[in-house]
C-alpha cells in the first residue's frame, strides 16, 4: 500500500483528504505527518498556508524528535533550519544532527539572530567547522566578543588541519575580503567615502534634541532592517554556489581545509578585483555595533551606502534621520520613494520636505509604490502626468482603488486635452 505522502506528491489524494493532511490530521506515523506538512507548505498553493500554520504550532516534543533524528527526511530538516521557520528550542538538536547539511547551517549562520549566534557558539559541530565559522563571522549581529571567539576557533581549526599547498606559492586571500592578522585583529578592506565636507554638529544636535524622548525609549534597540537582513544584503552577499561545495553530512577538518584551498585557487585564477560584499559587510558590522544615538549620527554624517542601509532601520527615529541628512541627494530619495522595504513613516515623511516634493520623480515613485499609504498616494496622484496615470492604472502591484482613480483621472485629462 503506498504511503500517503506518495499519493500527495502524485496529486492522487482527494480534496477533502488534502484538507485533513494540511491540518496534520491524517492517520499516519508522526514522521510521515511532518513530511506531508512540509511538502504542502513548500509546494502546494492551495493548502500551503494551512500547512505552515500547522507546522508552526506542531507539538514541541514531536518536533524535537524529528529535529534530532538523523533518519528524518532531508526536506523536513531543511525546512526546520530555515530562518523563517526555525523554532529556537529546536536549534541545538538541528545543529548536531548529521543529516542537516553543513551548507544549510552555513547559510543559516549568515543571518542568524543574536540568540541563535549564542546557541551556535555552544555547538561542538559549529565550533569544529571552519566553513560554518567563516559564514558566522560575517553575520552583522555578531558582537565584538563573539567575533573574537570565532576568530580564535578558526585559528584553532587551522592549526589542527594539515597545511595544503595553494597553486601560485604563498598564502592566498580573496581580494576585498576582510582577514585576520597574526594577533587576530580584523583587517578590513578600506571603504572610501563617496562625499566630501563635514556635517554641522548643530544639525545633529538639533535632531537629537527634537527626538530626545523617542531616543531614550529606543536607546538599546539593535539594528533590525525592515524585510530582514538577508533581503538587505542581497542574494549575492554569500553565493550559494560556494555553499554547495560543502559536504552533506559535516566532513572533518582536513576536508574543510582542502575545500578552502581549492576555492582560493579558483579565485586566484580568476584574478577578480575587490568585491563589494566585503565593503558591505564592514559597513554592516559597523552599524550593528552602534546604539540608536550612534546610528542617528551615522545617518546624518555617513556616506551614501550607509544611508541606503539605515533608511531601512526598523527604529523609526533612525530611519527618519536619513531624510534629514544634509548630504542626501535627490537620486537617493527617488529610490527611497520606490522602496517596499522601508517603514510607512519614511514614505509619509518624504512629502513633508518641500525640496523632495519639487522632484516629479519622487512624487511619481511614491504613487507607484504599493507600500505607500492609500491616503497619501491618492492625494499625490493629481500631480501626475498623463502617461504616468496610464501606467499606474495598469500597475497590478498597487491597490485597486489607486488603479481605478488613476484610470479615471487619465480619462479626464485625456478628454480635456482633446477639447483644446
Amino acid at each position: 500500500m503506498p504511503r500517503q505522502i506518495d499519493l500527495i506528491r502524485a496529486s492522487k489524494l482527494p480534496s477533502n483528504m488534502m484538507q485533513f493532511a494540511a491540518k496534520g490530521a491524517l492517520s499516519v506515523p508522526p514522521d510521515e505527518n511532518m513530511e506531508i506538512l512540509v511538502y504542502l507548505a513548500k509546494h502546494n498553493k492551495i493548502f500551503g498556508d494551512v500547512a505552515r500554520m500547522t507546522l508552526a504550532g506542531w507539538d514541541e516534543k514531536a518536533s524535537l524528535a524529528a529535529a534530532s533524528d538523523p533518519k528524518t527526511a532531508r526536506e523536513v530538516l531543511d525546512y526546520l533550519i530555515a530562518p523563517e521557520n526555525l523554532r529556537p528550542k529546536l536549534l541545538p538538536a538541528l545543529l548536531e544532527n548529521p543529516s542537516v547539511a553543513e551548507s544549510e547551517l552555513a547559510k543559516f549562520a549568515i543571518s542568524a539572530s543574536p540568540e541563535a549566534i549564542a546557541t551556535m557558539l555552544r555547538s561542538p559541530r559549529v565550533r569544529a567547522s571552519a566553513s560554518i565559522l567563516d559564514c558566522l563571522r560575517a553575520n552583522p549581529y555578531l558582537k565584538s566578543d563573539e567575533a573574537s571567539a570565532v576568530a580564535e576557533l578558526l585559528r584553532e581549526n587551522k592549526s589542527e588541519a594539515p597545511s595544503v599547498p595553494v597553486a601560485g606559492g604563498g598564502p592566498h586571500v580573496d581580494e576585498g575580503i576582510a582577514v585576520d592578522d597574526a594577533e587576530g585583529d580584523e583587517i578590513a578592506a578600506p571603504v572610501a567615502s563617496d562625499e566630501a565636507g563635514e556635517v554641522p554638529e548643530e544639525a545633529i544636535s538639533a535632531y537629537l534634541a527634537e527626538h530626545a524622548t523617542e531616543i531614550a525609549v529606543e536607546q538599546d534597540k539593535p539594528f533590525q532592517p525592515v524585510g530582514g537582513i538577508v533581503e538587505l544584503l542581497g542574494p549575492d552577499f554569500f553565493p550559494v554556489s560556494e555553499n554547495k561545495e560543502m559536504t552533506e553530512t559535516g566532513g572533518d577538518a582536513e576536508k574543510a581545509a582542502a575545500e578552502s584551498a581549492s576555492s582560493a585557487s579558483a579565485a586566484a585564477a580568476k584574478a577578480r578585483p575587490a568585491v563589494k560584499p566585503a565593503q558591505r559587510d564592514n559597513t554592516m558590522q559597523k552599524i550593528n555595533r552602534l546604539d540608536v544615538k550612534g546610528r542617528i549620527q551615522l545617518a546624518m554624517k555617513g556616506n551614501k551606502e550607509e544611508r541606503s542601509i539605515l533608511i531601512r532601520d526598523g527604529t523609526k527615529v533612525v530611519a527618519l534621520a536619513v531624510l534629514d541628512a544634509p548630504k542626501i541627494s535627490d537620486g537617493e530619495v527617488e529610490k527611497f520613494a520606490l522602496q517596499k522595504n522601508v517603514l510607512e513613516a519614511v514614505l509619509r515623511q518624504i512629502p513633508l520636505k518641500r525640496r523632495f516634493m519639487k522632484n516629479y520623480i519622487v512624487v511619481r515613485n511614491l504613487v507607484s509604490n504599493p507600500r505607500t499609504p492609500l491616503d497619501l498616494g491618492l492625494g499625490l496622484m493629481k500631480h501626475l502626468l498623463l502617461k504616468d496615470l496610464k501606467n499606474i492604472s495598469a500597475n497590478k502591484e498597487v491597490s485597486e482603488t489607486v488603479r481605478n482613480l488613476a484610470l479615471k483621472m487619465y480619462k479626464q485629462k485625456l478628454d480635456a486635452a482633446n477639447k483644446k
